[in-house]
C-alpha cells in the first residue's frame, strides 16, 4: 500500500509543492513547527533513510541545502534546522525548518493545522528565492 507521501506525490492527496525533480519532491508541511517548514521526500518509498542508496541520499541532502538557503533568503531566519525522524510516516523525509531559536525544533510545537493562505504565502516566498537563485526544479 502506498504511503501518504506517495499519494501526495502522485496527486491523489493535495500538496503544496515547491520543488519537483526525477528523484524527489519538496512540499510544505501541513503541521509546521515554524512558518515555512518544508519536507524533502524521495519519490522512491524508502522507510528508513539509511536504507536509501548513497546516490539518493546525496541528492536528498543537496536539495535540502538548496531549500534551506532559499528559506533563509525568504524568511530572514537565524538558522535552518533539519530533522530526520521517520516515525510519523514510513517514507523517508527530511524536515527543513526556518528557525529563530532552538525551541522551534520540536514536534511538540507542530501546529495541528495551518491556514491555507499562510501555507501558500510561505511556499511562494520560497519559490521566489529558488527562482532568483536559478533553480529550474521550482514548481
Amino acid at each position: 500500500m502506498a504511503t501518504i507521501f506517495t499519494r501526495i506525490i502522485d496527486g491523489h492527496i493535495p500538496g503544496t509543492f515547491i520543488w519537483k525533480d526525477d528523484q524527489c519532491v519538496v512540499f510544505m508541511s501541513i503541521n509546521p513547527m515554524a512558518h515555512g517548514h518544508a519536507l524533502v521526500v524521495p519519490r522512491e518509498e524508502v522507510d528508513h533513510w539509511v536504507d536509501a542508496s548513497p546516490e539518493l541520499t546525496e541528492h536528498l541532502f543537496a536539495v535540502t541545502r538548496i531549500i534551506g538557503v532559499a528559506q533563509r533568503e525568504a524568511f530572514g531566519c537565524d538558522r535552518v534546522g533539519v530533522i530526520i525522524a521517520g516515525y510519523e510516516v514510513p517514507h523517508t523525509h527530511i524536515h527543513v525548518i526556518p528557525t529563530s531559536d532552538m525551541s522551534q525544533l520540536s514536534f511538540a510545537n507542530a501546529a495541528a493545522s495551518i491556514d491555507r493562505e499562510l501555507l501558500d504565502s510561505a511556499a511562494e516566498k520560497i519559490r521566489v528565492a529558488l527562482r532568483s537563485a536559478g533553480h529550474k526544479h521550482v514548481v
